[in-house]
């Protein structure tokens, strides 16, 4: 099985979303930005209006339209922390914890 990354993203009253993926896709203020397992530490600002895409194993792909925030990336995996995150498409009930 490749390596996953630990992803959770969080609105200002609710967590979103939390779960295993094996890529995060989003676009910051500096461009947009991929992150994988092993992926170096950072903070990014949020681009507005932007999107978040959480591609999980198998080839699913959950995306969520996010305003404001951050993505934070740590030896621990993924954290987005947006100010609102609604779901740009259906999310599969078995793919959300």
């Amino acid at each position: 099985m490749a390596q996953q990354l630990h992803v959770e993203l969080v609105a200002v009253e609710e967590k979103v979303w939390t779960g295993e993926a094996e890529m995060v896709v989003a676009r910051t203020t500096e461009g947009e930005l991929g992150v994988l397992p092993g992926h170096a530490p950072l903070l990014g600002q949020l681009a507005e209006p932007g999107q978040v895409r959480i591609k999980l194993a198998g080839g699913e792909q959950i995306t969520y339209d996010v305003d404001g925030g951050f993505l934070s990336v740590t030896g621990e995996g993924v954290t987005v922390l947006a100010e609102s995150a609604t779901p740009a498409s259906p999310t599969s009930p078995a793919a959300t914890h």
